[in-house]
């Protein structure tokens, strides 16, 4: 039975290890295809959130079946605590899908010529990402502890683009349509670096049985 157990949870950790590195991946080629207008970068990301999708099936069907092993604490957490990060993963897969988009309705206009911050904030929100799937495998709560606080960055700089796409749309009436594409492809990177926080604070979880996420919001609401 323990035996059965444990290579049901080693099959649970293979299988979201997969499916995060098809959402990083979507992440960084939806993000190419928008800043190097490639529609068949984004064609391709549209095709491997289906893949994303289907493994979050395949590890929800799997959690349930460990789940009526009767686990003990540890392992309990471990199972909740992936199927956690799995939806958070396959919102990042959606996410990543609708940058992919705006990158096809956009690569069919002219291209604006602006100094968007879109490069940097997808930076962040992707080593965000990595870091905090970094953080589950190795089991560090302190280290995903501290990716938390850094959201507020990816934050401020969608508040900041969106600012300035408005005073553009208010002095260009003609490029509204476009800016609106950026403003929803930058809205996405800011909601992938949001999960990727939900990620960090499952990890706290999974290692100290301490549900974080409320009051980490609380704190920020405060701030």
């Amino acid at each position: 039975m323990e035996n059965h157990l444990a290579t049901g949870l080693g099959e649970l950790k293979t299988r979201l290890l997969a499916m995060a590195s098809l959402a990083e991946t979507s992440v960084i080629n939806s993000v190419q295809a928008l800043l190097l207008r490639n529609t068949e970068l984004a064609e391709h990301v549209r095709v491997q959130d289906q893949n994303i999708n289907f493994l979050e099936m395949e590890i929800d069907e799997l959690a349930l079946h460990l789940l009526s092993r009767a686990p003990l604490a540890g392992d309990l957490r471990f199972v909740t605590t992936a199927c956690r990060i799995s939806q958070n993963l396959e919102r990042i897969g959606d996410e990543s899908k609708k940058i992919a988009k705006r990158a096809r309705d956009l690569a069919r206009e002219p291209a604006l010529h602006l100094e968007l911050d879109l490069s940097r904030m997808a930076r962040l929100a992707l080593d965000m990402l990595k870091e905090s799937l970094d953080c589950f495998v190795q089991r560090n709560a302190t280290a995903a502890r501290a990716i938390i606080p850094r959201d507020a960055e990816v934050d401020a700089i969608n508040h900041r683009l969106h600012d300035e796409m408005v005073i553009y749309m208010m002095e260009h009436s003609d490029t509204i349509a476009r800016c609106l594409d950026w403003i929803v492809a930058a809205k996405s990177l800011e909601r992938i670096a949001d999960h990727a926080k939900n990620i960090a604070e499952d990890v706290v979880y999974l290692c100290e049985a301490e549900n974080i996420r409320h009051r980490a919001r609380r704190i920020a609401a405060a701030a």
